[in-house]
């Protein structure tokens, strides 16, 4: 009885060392008829097909355990089994072949560490005699064969269903498919990752079972090998419309036919049309970054021609604004900078986007010329893009961000783990650069860049060259001399690349609607479906077919119901953030603002050129006059810049550029120098206006169809003729600017609506 205490009290240490024992010997016992089998005798597991994905599934390759850079206690795979050669070393090679046991499978580490038998900072993975541990128990038993050249390869995964339609509480298994290069097809629902784009809506478990929570549209995305196949959940809201309503709806073209559609697929009904004064407005700030004068707006709401929208929508197109507000656009995109280009190559650079937004150079022919360039960087502005992208991987990356809509950069470690795109594809699209070289010019601060004949960069997995080749496109001959740019370009700009329009179609779309259709804009996954497929396909084609006229895009969204709509939320529309049913307000871009604030008040912004960086402070002054969207980069010091979100044109990534409020903003509307220093300016519109010797009415009509291009309502002009009463000389200017400032500082000015 004593003996049997003390045995039963053992120390916590010898207590757990004496249950991996017992573990370890029920493992053989279970595994007794697996140890003895041959090769020819088992089950014929692929490493390839079979291993890793038991491992990836069980999350032994994942970035938080062994697929992490640096591995996990001294054992290392592969993200997600990207390097079948190398995975198979790391089980069979490293540590001396510890961690498998040829002649008795079941005391293999690889075996005994996910089942707990032995302690395992993982915890337990799968359980002794599960399917999981007899595919890996029986690879071993054969002699764990290494993948194999004639495996066969995963061509195909499908994810059914692809559509369904649910309600909030049902759920939905999920089946996963696999087509091979053999022919044969297996569901591989066990081994597939899932995960949930939308959580508010659909939930995943591990097992594909989908739970509905909430409504809207959710993706769920199922991963396996190589591979990934998107599901999509839509659960209507269950809002009470009529059954016309969109039948009824107004449609001007294709985007309105699918919006409505999406939107009667969910039951969201559309905001009526927005009046004429948000309308002028919001198309001016959305197409050329300024607002319209006094007298435009006033012009504007007394016609009465039902074709006005049309013609206001031709002329902002036509306009010299315009050419300067897209310029400033596509030098973000393309990091137009001072800082890392001498002056006179950062104005060539910015001269070239500007001439061909002027001329509307079909945006194929825009990035044509641009990643085939060649030549003096001051001569040919376009060849600066080689200047700041010096080695072949960044410039691959550049180009796949700009122009794809897509990051590529995880891929140059290991297989992308939210895209199709492997490691091997990665530095074969970055070999398409390998040759691109540059030379010191005689002018300040000029390179020449040229072809070579010859050259390549390694896949540091293999130690040789990858074949040249775009990402979705055919390999090149690796000795051919010619520029491979050219091949590049051929199928960048295809048609046949759907990610090339479809990129550019969603950086416009998110202009003028403040979502994308995929948003992030240029997180173009597959893992990051759009809110409405048809429509940016739709969308795409439309581009493609105008031969990539980006004015005939703009000129599709702007004649849009959906463009057109009221930003003011129905109740049965107020929680869709993403499928158009109304126009989403957003606050002005930073450049567009302070623009905004020198128009109304009529007193032009001072820029000067940023030195600091260079230890000589604030250099020398703009031309006077010149607007904010009209500077060529982003280093003229303004702190009303860079409070307000600008980019500093680093990298390309559109989360450079913020528009998230701060209370550094709030402060310095209230008390800084920049509205309230123009608004006491003494030639400022406030001095303008008293001069007129304008009548109380008068002023505030002016003061607003200035500031927010409409008339004041009748609280409004209540209010103000209220403080303007009885005031003379300071007393009344300064009235006049509390009044200005209270619009300037308004929600309805700082945001577009």
């Amino acid at each position: 009885m004593i003996k049997r205490r003390q045995r039963y009290f053992l120390p916590s240490g010898q207590r757990a060392a004496s249950i991996a024992v017992v573990t370890w010997l029920v493992a053989s016992c279970l595994c007794a008829f697996v140890a003895p089998l041959n090769a020819a005798e088992s089950s014929n597991w692929s490493f390839r097909n079979h291993v890793q994905p038991v491992l990836a599934k069980a999350g032994c390759s994942s970035g938080a355990c062994h697929g992490a850079a640096a591995g996990q206690g001294g054992f290392k795979f592969s993200l997600r089994g990207y390097d079948d050669e190398g995975d198979w070393k790391s089980i069979t090679r490293s540590a001396l072949g510890r961690r498998i046991v040829l002649s008795d499978p079941a005391r293999s580490l690889l075996l005994l560490k996910p089942t707990g038998a032995v302690p395992h900072k993982g915890g337990t993975k799968f359980e002794v005699g599960s399917l999981e541990y007899k595919i890996l128990a029986e690879w071993i038993a054969a002699g764990a064969p290494p993948p194999k050249a004639d495996d066969a390869r995963i061509t195909k995964l499908e994810v059914s269903p692809e559509h369904a339609t649910l309600k909030p509480g049902d759920a939905q298994q999920l089946t996963v498919k696999a087509t091979f290069s053999d022919g044969a097809v297996q569901d591989v629902t066990r081994w597939a990752k899932f995960t949930d784009a939308n959580a508010s809506v659909t939930t995943v478990d591990e097992s594909g079972n989908v739970k509905v929570a909430g409504f809207g549209e959710g993706a769920i995305t199922a991963w396996f090998l190589s591979r990934i196949a998107i599901a999509t959940i839509t659960a209507p809201y269950t809002n009470k419309v009529a059954p016309d309503a969109f039948a009824k709806a107004p449609r001007r073209n294709f985007i309105d036919d699918e919006v409505i559609a999406k939107l009667r697929e969910l039951n969201i009904p559309p905001s009526p049309r927005a009046t004429d004064e948000v309308f002028i407005r919001r198309a001016f700030l959305d197409t050329i970054g300024v607002l319209p004068t006094a007298e435009e707006a006033r012009e504007f709401a007394n016609n009465k021609a039902a074709d006005k929208r049309y013609h206001l929508i031709d002329s902002l197109l036509a306009r010299p604004e315009f050419v300067d507000y897209w310029s400033y656009k596509w030098s973000d995109l393309l990091l137009v900078n001072s800082e890392r280009l001498r002056p006179a190559a950062m104005w060539s650079y910015y001269n070239w986007i500007r001439n061909n937004v002027a001329a509307n150079t079909p945006w194929d022919r825009f990035v044509r010329d641009l990643v085939t360039a060649r030549g003096s960087t001051l001569e040919n502005g376009a060849a600066n893009f080689y200047a700041l992208h010096e080695d072949p991987p960044n410039m691959a990356e550049t180009t796949s961000q700009a122009f794809l809509g897509m990051s590529i950069n995880c891929a140059k470690c290991h297989n992308h783990p939210m895209e199709k795109w492997t490691n091997d594809e990665y530095f074969g699209f970055a070999n398409l650069f390998a040759r691109v070289r540059s030379k010191t010019g005689s002018g300040d601060g000029e390179k020449i860049i040229f072809a070579a004949s010859e050259g390549n960069i390694n896949q540091p997995l293999t130690g040789r060259p990858q074949k040249p080749k775009p990402l979705d496109g055919h390999a090149l001959s690796i000795d051919d001399p010619n520029d491979r740019r050219a091949a590049l370009a051929d199928w960048l700009t295809s048609r046949d690349n759907t990610y090339f329009a479809r990129a550019i179609v969603n950086r416009v779309w998110a202009n003028f609607y403040g979502v994308g259709i995929v948003e992030k804009v240029d997180d173009l996954r597959i893992t990051n479906p759009a809110s409405n497929e048809k429509l940016l396909s739709a969308a795409a084609n439309h581009l493609a077919d105008q031969k990539f006229d980006l004015k005939a895009l703009m000129r599709a969204i702007l004649q849009s119901e959906t463009y057109q709509r009221s930003s003011v939320a129905l109740p049965e529309n107020a929680a869709d953030q993403r499928f158009y049913s109304r126009y989403y307000p957003k606050r002005l871009m930073a450049e567009v603002l302070l623009d905004a604030y020198s128009q109304v008040t009529a007193v032009p912004t001072e820029f000067r050129l940023d030195l600091r960086n260079q230890n000589r402070g604030i250099g020398e002054k703009y031309p006077a006059g010149l607007r904010a969207l009209q500077l060529p980069d982003t280093r003229a010091f303004n702190y009303f810049l860079d409070t307000f979100g600008r980019p500093d044109r680093v990298k390309t990534c559109e989360c450079e550029r913020t528009a998230e409020p701060s209370m550094s903003q709030a402060l310095h509307i209230a008390n800084g120098d920049t509205v309230n220093k123009k608004l006491a300016a003494k030639d400022s519109i406030v001095a303008r206006l008293l001069g007129a010797d304008l009548s109380d009415e008068k002023l505030i009509d002016e003061a607003s169809l200035t500031s927010l291009s409409r008339l004041p309502t009748p609280a409004e002009k209540k209010r103000f003729l209220k403080a303007l009463a009885g005031t003379k000389d300071g007393e009344r200017r300064a009235a006049l600017e509390d009044i200005f400032w209270a619009m300037l500082s308004s929600r309805e000015f700082l945001f577009n609506h």
